[in-house]
This record gives structure tokens, C-alpha cells and sequence, in this order.
């Protein structure tokens, strides 16, 4: 499977959303995510990790804020409170839901 950035921000274009699906396999899912001006996301029922496609702006997580960069990589548990906030209009995201409801328990905590 190769998921290129021109293919996926054509599926969003197409769906006329803010995020779209790309692919599923196993508890994988991954997507892409584009929001406007506003991030309004709530947090989610499993892990995810976010790769930034392009833009730049800060990352809000269980109250820490953080700046954010093209290639950066973000990773947060399931049910974390977050959001981008202060994005550039060229902000887009991967985004890769894995792992079960709750999500999985880390030794490395």
C-alpha cells in the first residue's frame, strides 16, 4: 500500500470534509485531517499519532502546549484531551487511529 499527500488531499477535496479515511487494516486506520481555522476535536476513544504533512502552528495536550513543524511526529492515549490550535491555513495532518478502545497499555509510560 503507498498512500501519496497529492492522492489523499484529493479524497478530502472529494468528500467534503475536514478528515477522511484512507486506509484500514487490523486496528490500523489511517487519515488525513485538515481542519479550518478551528480545531474542534474531542478526544478519542484510541491511541493515535499524528505526522504533520504541512504547516506549522502549536499542539494543546492534557494542558501543555507545544509547537508543531512539518515531518513532526505526535503521539496521544486514548482519551486525551487535545487539539492544534494557532495553525497556519496550510495545516494537514496523517493521522493513525491503532489499537483498541481505551488504548493499549505502555510499560514505557
Amino acid at each position: 500500500m503507498h498512500l501519496s499527500s497529492l492522492q489523499a488531499f484529493e479524497k478530502l477535496r472529494q468528500s467534503g470534509h475536514l478528515f477522511t479515511e484512507l486506509f484500514r487494516h487490523g486496528s490500523l486506520t489511517v487519515e488525513i485531517y485538515k481542519p479550518s481555522r478551528v480545531d474542534f476535536q474531542q478526544p478519542h476513544p484510541r491511541d493515535e499519532l499524528y505526522v504533520i504533512i504541512s504547516g506549522s502552528g502549536e499542539f494543546y495536550h492534557e494542558g501543555v502546549v507545544s509547537r508543531f513543524h512539518p515531518g513532526d511526529a505526535i503521539f496521544v492515549n486514548a482519551g486525551h484531551e487535545h487539539r492544534f490550535v494557532n495553525f497556519s491555513e496550510d495545516f494537514s495532518t496523517w493521522v493513525f487511529f491503532f489499537g483498541p478502545n481505551g488504548g493499549e497499555s505502555n510499560m514505557n509510560d
